[in-house]
């Protein structure tokens, strides 16, 4: 009897599959991975540009704009998002000027640029502070440019739904990550059923080799935008 309770748990539980970057056609391209042959399917690309440090070893230096990345391509086809890590919010305004340069510069490449994203770990008790630096920024942007974020999983669960109220018509998409470092959060599977009440464009970032399960509910959701796969090195 024990082992065909083991066996009823087994067939009852869910699949997990590992995440084949050859079933996708959106990605991260990070600074330090090698491009993949996958990327001739991609019909849109999210690329690092830069990062945005505050120099808390060297305070005299302050908050910098560090290019990061492949150089400037020329890519004919599809989206292209250039993405810049953000690990402080207090920009100084030469950080701006640098970064809306690098922008014009892939434009003018000729490269189909739709817009940046900001790869902020805003925690979700800081939503409101990350709210109004993003009102700041997309007052800066042209009116040409979209603008994606990064969020994490528990702001569907924890987060002031003021705060995030305060996104609408700011922010385009929120690409909601399921991964930390290298690998799936374990637990992922628990926060999908509330990402509805973000009351924005969604997208699931899944991590190349990673484990995934869609729940069947996902695309029945009228704010799921589909997946972008963060590529990365083999181990």
């Amino acid at each position: 009897m024990k082992h065909l309770w083991l066996g009823l748990l087994l067939l009852a539980s869910p699949a997990f599959a590992t995440v084949d970057a050859h079933d996708y056609d959106a990605f991260w391209l990070w600074s330090g991975v090698a491009p993949q042959p996958v990327l001739k399917q991609a019909k849109t690309l999210y690329i690092l540009q830069g990062q945005i440090n505050s120099t808390r070893r060297q305070p005299s230096l302050g908050v910098q704009f560090i290019a990061q990345g492949i150089s400037v391509p020329r890519i004919r086809q599809g989206e292209v998002w250039v993405v810049y890590r953000a690990h402080t919010l207090r920009w100084p305004e030469p950080v701006y000027t640098k970064l809306l340069a690098q922008v014009q510069r892939w434009k003018a490449a000729g490269n189909p640029v739709v817009g940046i994203q900001i790869d902020f770990d805003a925690r979700t008790q800081y939503l409101h502070e990350y709210a109004d630096f993003l009102k700041d920024l997309r007052q800066r942007l042209p009116r040409d440019l979209r603008l994606s974020i990064t969020g994490l999983m528990d702001w569907s669960s924890n987060a002031d739904p003021a705060a995030i109220a305060q996104l609408n018509g700011v922010v385009d998409e929120v690409v909601v990550q399921t991964y930390q470092g290298r690998h799936s959060i374990p637990d992922y599977a628990a926060y999908l059923p509330r990402m509805n009440r973000l009351g924005l464009p969604f997208k699931i970032g899944l991590i190349q080799g990673g484990d995934w399960q869609e729940p069947a509910y996902l695309q029945e959701s009228e704010w799921f935008r589909g997946y972008v796969v963060f590529l990365q090195n083999p181990h």
